[in-house]
């Protein structure tokens, strides 16, 4: 399709990043250029403690050189499994620095989860949150992994309050569950080590891989999307182009999305430190007042985050009562933004909530609104520069402009293809180096990209992909369980939620029962939140269940019904 969006982009918006891109070879240059032009400034806030640009660039560089004296070669991966600690920004760029490849880890991740993760990435090492040390207990066994460093989450937040803070988790909060973990290592210990280390920096190329990150794709189950350093460095000074014209002087963002999400990672942890700015981590953003307070002691300049999360912050009666008089722009993704929210936010804060769109495999960012404009008319904006958009049919051919069909991109920010699964990138990838994202929408006359609706049954909950395959097979492994369907329903809360549609074998286990069962192997997200038993499920004429038509149904909890799931 004609670039036609080029002459509706916001002034000072090039057409074009790739000479921009070309002055970094890898993610490791910006980091390296950022740290001496902002030596002096705060990097990162997290938990009443702060770390500064240059404390960043010693604490990662003593990681890479432990990971080099370890034996870490260019290309083995390394897992990170943490929340939004200061432990994560200095692992993260440690392991770039090193030459090794980031594994982003989710947390919450079941044993089962982790061990498929760790087992399909080939990971040697894992850096891991004590409080979960317990999950990757029962994950390890037929893995690569052969060096776990563990780390406390006081562990960087200075002598007395990392102390009193790892105290207070361990035997008063008792967030740490019993774990047997043997020769694992303690990262003050690994820090201390690669400090008397020697480091030799690697020769790094845009081809050369920075991340697995792992999604379900456009289908199926968890797999490696690859992210090249050209991949995220192109996204970044992307993104960098985009936010550039709106912002001036010092910059401080709040990061509340959780940095393994490929979202937070680019947006905030990437291209904000080319800004010099701040980033305030937010340790748990489940917990509102908390993090209202926490962002009450900062003048924050920006803000990113999911639907869920914007809802949840206006309902808050103190967050009205900040001020956001140095806010600039709140950029919304990883889910819809919805218009009532949208209105809200404008109302409140002052600022317009500007919605964007991307996936793993454009390392995120697509599409991105101007982050000025105060109307919100349900678009995902305009492709970012160097992007190209292609609306297609089943067949592969381009629809006119104004017609629906499967948004397909191609640009420098689209991940080459899966980790070890060439059947999975060629169902996506096109001759002509488009992806076919899954996702049914279409570009007006102006440039601006609309979805309608997903190609797939993908679920989303709070912005993070739920598939059904999954739950299906979780829920199918109970022995109650004859048939089962899952698909997603709206909820006020999370955008939507799973729900079963179960055909029983002997009548006998119950809605509870069967949640319960899910809980034990799914990760809180995923966990069904409702289930119908039925005699039969709608199918084609060759017998496959048709979800669509589930999902559609008059028997589907309304919005406001409570349920005893967890998302």
């Amino acid at each position: 399709m004609e670039r036609i969006w080029l002459d509706h982009y916001p002034a000072g918006i090039p057409a074009e990043i790739t000479d921009e891109a070309a002055k970094y070879d890898s993610l490791v240059s910006i980091l390296e250029e950022s740290c001496g032009r902002h030596a002096d400034s705060i990097a990162y806030y997290s938990l009443g403690a702060s770390m500064t640009y240059a404390e960043l660039d010693k604490y990662s560089g003593q990681f890479a050189a432990w990971l080099q004296a370890k034996g870490l070669k260019k290309g083995d991966r390394v897992s990170l499994m943490m929340p939004n600690l200061l432990q994560y920004p200095v692992c993260l760029f440690g392991t770039l620095r090193a030459g090794g490849v980031v594994v982003n880890t989710n947390p919450l991740y079941t044993a089962t989860e982790l061990h498929h993760q760790l087992k399909d990435s080939g990971a040697r090492i894992i850096v891991i949150a004590e409080n979960f040390a317990h999950t990757l207990q029962d994950a390890m066994a037929d893995t690569a992994v052969d060096t776990v460093v563990l780390t406390a989450l006081g562990d960087m937040l200075g002598t007395l309050k990392g102390t009193l803070t790892n105290l207070v988790v361990r035997h008063v909060k008792k967030m740490v569950p019993a774990f047997q973990l043997p020769g694992a290592l303690q990262l003050k210990q690994v820090l201390a080590q690669g400090a008397r280390a020697k480091y030799d920096k690697p020769a790094l190329r845009h081809d050369d891989m920075a991340l697995l990150q792992y999604t379900g794709g456009t289908t199926g189950v968890a797999k490696g999307a690859v992210l090249t350093h050209g991949n995220m460095v192109s996204n970044v000074c992307q993104a960098h182009a985009w936010v550039q014209p709106y912002i001036h002087g010092p910059q401080c963002i709040i990061t509340a999305l959780p940095l393994y999400h490929i979202f937070a990672l680019t947006a905030n942890c990437l291209t904000f430190i080319v800004l010099g700015a701040s980033n305030v981590l937010i340790v748990n953003p489940r917990d509102i007042p908390a993090v209202v307070k926490t962002m009450g002691k900062h003048r924050f300049t920006a803000i990113t985050g999911v639907n869920t999360l914007f809802n949840a912050f206006l309902h808050n009666a103190d967050f009205a009562k900040l001020d956001f008089s140095s806010l600039k722009f709140t950029l919304g993704g990883g889910m819809a933004v919805q218009e009532v929210i949208a209105k809200r936010w404008l109302a409140c804060t002052g600022v317009p909530l500007a919605q964007a769109y991307g996936l793993t495999e454009t390392s995120p960012a697509v599409t991105i609104n101007p982050l000025d404009n105060k109307e919100f008319t349900g678009s995902i904006g305009l492709p970012v520069p160097s992007t190209d958009i292609a609306i297609r049919d089943d067949q592969g051919q381009d629809m006119p402009q104004g017609e629906s069909g499967e948004i397909c991109v191609r640009g420098p920010q689209v991940t080459p293809g899966y980790w070890n699964r060439p059947d999975e990138t060629a169902k996506v990838m096109d001759a002509d180096g488009f992806l076919h994202t899954g996702d049914i929408g279409y570009v007006n006359e102006q440039g601006y990209v609309f979805i309608l609706d997903r190609k797939k049954d993908m679920i989303n909950v709070s912005g993070f992909n739920v598939y059904p395959n999954e739950i299906e097979a979780v829920a199918a492994e109970h022995p109650d369980v004859k048939e089962v369907a899952a698909v997603g329903v709206s909820n006020e809360h999370s955008g939507e939620v799973v729900k079963l549609f179960v055909i029983r074998k002997d009548n006998k286990v119950t809605e509870k029962e069967l949640i319960e069962y899910c809980r034990g192997k799914l990760t809180g997200y995923k966990v069904p939140k409702y289930v119908e038993f039925r005699d039969d499920l709608p199918r084609t004429n060759v017998g496959k269940v048709l979800r669509r038509e589930l999902k559609e149904s008059k028997t589907a909890p309304s919005p406001s019904r409570s349920g005893n799931g967890s998302s």
